[in-house]
Order: structure tokens, then sequence, then C-alpha cells
């Protein structure tokens, strides 16, 4: 979980990295087959670190000081 602006720059830039990975193993990989088994952990990491940063600006910056 997100908990200040510092973590959320730091997991958006994570997910830039893995993104960047993933194009390039695209242009890479040309068995579709390959391509689903070796991006599928990728995909899943990128999903669950924009759950957390959607999460994290769904929350107002006052409300989530107070909490």
């Amino acid at each position: 979980m997100i908990s200040n602006d510092t973590e959320l720059a730091t997991t958006l830039e994570r997910i830039r990295r893995l993104q960047d990975q993933l194009a390039a193993l695209r242009r890479m990989e040309t068995n579709p087959v390959n391509y689903r088994l070796s991006s599928s952990g990728f995909l899943d990491e990128v999903d669950r670190m924009q759950l957390d940063v959607r999460e994290y600006l769904s929350i107002p910056a006052e409300v989530a000081r107070v909490a």
C-alpha cells in the first residue's frame, strides 16, 4: 500500500520500467504461447501496482493525513 507521495513516485517508476520490459519482450518473443507465459507475471505485477496507485489517489491528501 502506498502511504506518501515518495512511495507514489517510486511505484509509478516501477510500473514504467515493467512496461518497458514488457514492450521489449513483445518485440523479441515471436511465439505467442511463450510471450503469454513470459509476460503474465509482469502484467499481474503492473495490475497490482496500478490498483495501489488508484487507491492512494482516490483519497484526498487532507483525509489521508487525518486517518
